[in-house]
């Protein structure tokens, strides 16, 4: 590790950088003084829970749409079909706007942009809960989704700079805490609320917390550099980056396998028999994530490639068990546990793999890495509908477990840049 001198902001000699010898280490040390913790600083707790409650809310608006389609279409005046377009928008707004947004705000401080992107995505939530057109309510979700993807794309980063080097992969952790619960809670709450009131108070409720939110972060997230323009890698460069296309595909077919089941749990469900209602069996799954991603926190500092190739071990473990143990409520319960148990810390985990690989671009990195896994369900909703049709849901375990052994091989592959011993 060499060291070199740089001048802060107040034009100090005193601020120390690392070599980028080893892409792992990524922190922007030309942060102002007191900007990024010294090893052994305290854990941002405020500052991560703000970001995971963003997280939940970007996590809760993408999805809850889909258990609101028929209050959605009749207030509208439109079909389910139509009403589906809610989600598609949002997600496509996130894959086409995720990479040039990061890429064009990298060299901004980390705070304004947040705030900014927070205030987007809460114009964008108003419009939707206001707006009686339709082609004006697809345009909010479209930008909705764009001010997500840069959102999710410079969450990692700025987790990461504002803690202390030794705590990175719990700081992701937390931050990444967000998802689990938004599938858990977030969005049968918003879909109850907007079923039994109105489908426009869910998108209400969710611009309340939202304006909350930014408050939160105005007074309890400290504010960090953007990347250097020295250390700045165009962005077909950083796909080249030695490591980052590995975990990009392990995201692909991880998560396609995983939304693949995920979507069409309930087609499982009927076809194998089991008494157990969708939604109960969504809310299991959101607690063992929960619990997923506790355990990930507490570990992935001092072991990431185990945590991620036991991840995919289970992951194949639970598609074997749903196979073999269709018809036995047990079974089946047991297998969703310990599905949501290894997905509950798959966003931390990747998201920790793929900015030790990028080093310095990892802002940019992670925001292909959000553009994979909505690619992921995209793919998953057309791939399982066509499984479904042709065979029948017991089927769906089946393609889960292949595709998570592939996943798996990646990251065994991958032991030197992606997923290091």
């Amino acid at each position: 590790m060499t060291r070199a001198t740089l001048q802060d902001d107040a034009g100090n000699a005193d601020v120390a950088e690392p070599s980028h010898e080893h892409l792992g280490t990524f922190e922007d040390k030309t942060l102002r003084e007191g900007d990024t913790p010294a090893p052994g600083g305290a854990f941002p707790w405020a500052a991560l829970l703000v970001m995971a409650l963003m997280g939940f809310l970007l996590i809760a608006t993408e999805t809850m749409p889909a258990g609101l389609l028929p209050q959605i279409a009749a207030g509208l005046d439109i079909t389910e079909g139509t009403a589906g377009q809610f989600v598609s928008a949002y997600a496509l707004g996130t894959v086409v706007a995720a990479m040039p947004a990061v890429a064009m705000t990298r060299g901004i401080r980390r705070k304004p942009v947040f705030i900014v992107g927070i205030l987007g995505f809460l114009a964008a939530n108003l419009i939707t809960a206001f707006s009686t057109d339709i082609v004006l309510s697809l345009g909010a979700r479209l930008l909705a989704g764009a001010f997500s993807g840069l959102l999710w794309g410079m969450l990692a980063g700025y987790a990461r700079r504002i803690t202390a080097p030794e705590y990175a992969g719990r700081a992701l952790s937390v931050a990444s805490l967000g998802t689990p619960v938004g599938l858990a809670v977030g969005t049968p709450f918003g879909s109850w609320l907007g079923t039994t009131f109105d489908w426009r108070w869910s998108f209400g409720v969710l611009s309340i917390l939202t304006v909350i939110t930014v408050l939160l972060a105005l007074f309890l997230v400290p504010d960090a550099h953007g990347q250097r323009a020295a250390t700045r890698v165009p962005l077909v460069r950083v796909l080249g980056i030695p490591g980052v296309a590995v975990v990009l595909a392990v995201i692909v077919s991880w998560m396609l396998g995983h939304n693949i089941l995920y979507t069409y749990i309930g087609s499982y469900l009927r076809t194998a028999g089991v008494p157990v209602p969708v939604d109960v069996a969504l809310v299991v799954f959101g607690a063992a994530a929960i619990a997923g991603i506790a355990i990930t926190g507490a570990v992935i500092d001092k072991g990431l490639r185990r945590l991620v190739l036991l991840s995919l071990g289970s992951f194949v473990g639970a598609g074997v068990v749903l196979i073999i143990g269709q018809g036995s409520v047990v079974a089946v319960l047991a297998a969703i546990v310990l599905w949501g148990i290894a997905f509950g810390g798959a966003a931390a985990q990747l998201q920790t793999a793929i900015s030790a690989a990028s080093g310095d671009n990892a802002d940019v990195a992670n925001s292909m890495l959000g553009v994979a896994f909505n690619l992921a369900i995209f793919a998953a909703g057309v791939a399982g509908a066509v499984v479904i049709g042709t065979f029948d849901g017991l089927v769906l375990p089946v393609v889960m477990a292949g595709l998570a052994a592939v996943a798996l091989f990646l990251a065994l592959a991958g032991r030197r840049t992606a997923f290091p011993r």
